[in-house]
């Protein structure tokens, strides 16, 4: 015998042959051990005992679904994803179904087991805008015959569907929507706000005072000696408004101060709404209320005041604070020796005047948020009367100059400057318009606005410059 076998109850050996059985048993089937491996030998002739390892085949046969079932291998994740209108689904797989650009209808198999099963994901959380449609073929979905739609539309659902047989037919196992609580990223924006300056006087006026004036940008101070604010925080897909405030109209009446220019902001939801305020209008002579006219208006930045012939001084309008500066005074004295103080800049307050020379309009403040350096928001300069002694000049940033003998000069537009004061019965210069900018970086910038900002890029970052009203959603 080549190898050893122990088994119980040997009935009889002979030679290489071995058989087994119970004592008394009239046939047994024997099994034959031999050089060549072990056969006839089963459950019912070889009860215990031990057979060597080499009585077993070398290579053990493969194990495939022929020979080896009830084990369930997994869903097939299919690695494409279904961006089409139409998709006919296998069992046993799982598909990604993108609806961005339209609905889709997913046709089952005609023919399905029990067990079989089909997965199905809202890749872009879009089905609530473009539903699937699933045509179940024939076949029973949720023991509804194939005549009833079947539809999901809801965003961020997952689907698991398995085959129960021919009543019930199609049934979701698992059919559940992950939960979108998304974080919205804030990203900075940097900005700069000028309101609107103001109008200058008449007739021995002061000049205009600019509009207030705040940055955030390069650390780059704001209006009135203020500090560089800290850039806005805006959410993507919120809508965020832009108010470019307007500049005060000049006028020829000196019974009342010159007009004030108008706000400028940015504001949204989630906001601390930022807001500049308009130039303060400067003092006129006042006639009979000299008292009250002469003095410049309140603002952004504070206009400077008036005078009449009676001497002494009267105080520029105040400025506000981290915005502008006060207006200058006016001084008087024997007619024609009366003189307006210069309106309230950016960066500096409008100059004093003497009997015979006007004030000049405070400086503007420079900002290169735009990619090269540019002043704006001077004060504009004040005037006198009868072409006697100095008119005040405008302050740097496009304030207007004053005048002793005719028009004031209206500011530059979208500066936020003050316009220059008017000789009797002339008319003062215009406030200048203000302006807003926003600067971001490029690769955050959307691209959606309103009221036609002009658009250009510097570096890595774009610039949105605002000389209207309009809107930029983040």
């Amino acid at each position: 015998m080549a190898s050893d076998i122990k088994v119980n109850n040997i009935k009889s050996y002979s030679g290489d042959t071995l058989t087994l059985g119970q004592s008394g048993d009239t046939v047994n089937v024997v099994g034959t051990l031999d050089g060549s491996g072990l056969t006839g030998l089963n459950a019912d002739n070889l009860t215990s005992g031990t057979v060597p390892d080499a009585r077993f085949p070398a290579t053990l046969p493969a194990v495939s679904g022929a020979n080896l079932t009830g084990i369930e291998t997994g869903t097939d994740w299919q690695s494409t994803i279904v961006t089409g209108s139409t998709l006919t689904a296998v069992a046993g797989r799982g598909y990604w179904i993108d609806t961005t650009s339209n609905q889709c209808t997913i046709t089952f198999p005609s023919s399905a087991s029990v067990g079989d099963t089909i997965e199905l994901v809202d890749y872009a959380r879009t089905w609530g805008t473009n539903k699937i449609i699933i045509d179940s073929n024939g076949l029973n979905y949720q023991g509804e015959d194939d005549t009833y739609n079947v539809e999901y539309d809801t965003s961020g659902q997952g689907l698991r569907v398995v085959y129960s047989g021919a009543t019930k037919g199609w049934i979701p196992t698992s059919d559940e929507v992950s939960e979108d609580n998304p974080v919205s990223p804030t990203y900075s924006v940097d900005f700069l706000v000028i309101a609107g300056g103001a109008a200058g006087g008449v007739d021995s006026g002061g000049g205009g005072g600019a509009g207030g004036y705040r940055a955030s940008y390069n650390s780059e101070s704001s209006g009135g000696g203020g500090s560089s604010e800290s850039a806005l925080q805006v959410t993507p897909g919120t809508q965020y408004t832009v108010t470019v405030g307007g500049g005060g109209a000049g006028t020829s009446s000196d019974t009342a101060k010159g007009n004030n220019g108008s706000n400028s902001s940015i504001s949204g939801s989630g906001l601390t709404t930022i807001t500049s305020i308009g130039g303060g209008g400067g003092g006129s002579n006042g006639g009979a209320n000299h008292v009250v006219i002469n003095v410049g208006a309140d603002g952004g930045s504070g206009g400077g005041a008036g005078m009449t012939s009676n001497g002494g001084t009267r105080s520029g309008g105040s400025g506000t604070a981290n915005q502008g500066f006060n207006g200058g005074t006016g001084q008087g004295g024997g007619y024609p020796n009366r003189k307006g103080g210069g309106g309230g800049g950016a960066s500096a307050v409008g100059g004093n005047a003497t009997t015979t020379v006007a004030g000049n309009g405070g400086n503007g403040v420079a900002s290169t948020i735009t990619g090269s350096s540019v002043t704006r928001a001077g004060g504009g300069g004040g005037g006198g009367t009868n072409s006697s002694g100095t008119a005040g000049s405008g302050g740097t940033g496009g304030g207007g100059a004053g005048s002793v003998s005719s028009n004031g000069t209206s500011a530059t537009a979208n500066t936020g400057s003050g316009g220059g004061a008017a000789n009797y019965q002339n008319t003062a210069g215009s406030g200048g318009s203000g302006i807003v900018i926003l600067r971001m970086a490029t690769a955050k910038y959307t691209g959606t606005t309103t009221g036609s900002p002009s658009v250009t890029t510097s570096g890595s970052d774009t610039i949105l410059t605002f000389n209207a009203s309009g809107s930029y959603t983040a």
